[in-house]
């Protein structure tokens, strides 16, 4: 059964820095493209970076550049994303998604909320 798990959510100040974690069971963590995404209530779910299968590749949305780093660890079946430098409108619920091209999988969410 597949599982992703995403770790590491909570309050932080302004300027402040968080590393989500995504944990992933139930299938083949190095054959699968991974991605972060997040949604701010009344809006719509945006990516926020992507990283190859084996981690040569990253993209990252114009907003986060700079700030966030996506990376993955194939041996532990887990995905990052370090952000630095925060601010209010980071505040939104981070997910983990995998896939390739015939299947996407989900995680549940954490919750990120950048306040003074």
């Amino acid at each position: 059964q597949v599982h992703l798990v995403e770790f590491g959510g909570g309050l932080v100040q302004p300027g402040g820095s968080l590393r989500l974690s995504c944990a992933a069971s139930g299938f083949t963590f190095s054959t699968y493209g991974m991605s972060w995404y997040r949604q701010a209530p009344g809006k719509q779910r945006d990516l926020v970076a992507f990283i190859s299968n084996i981690g040569n590749f990253t993209n990252y949305a114009d907003s986060v550049k700079g700030r966030f780093t996506i990376s993955r660890d194939n041996a532990k079946n887990t995905l990052y994303l370090q952000m630095d430098s925060l601010k209010p409108e980071d505040t939104a619920v981070y997910s983990c998604k995998a896939h390739n091209l015939a299947v996407d999988y989900w995680g549940q969410g954490t919750q990120v909320t950048v306040s003074s």
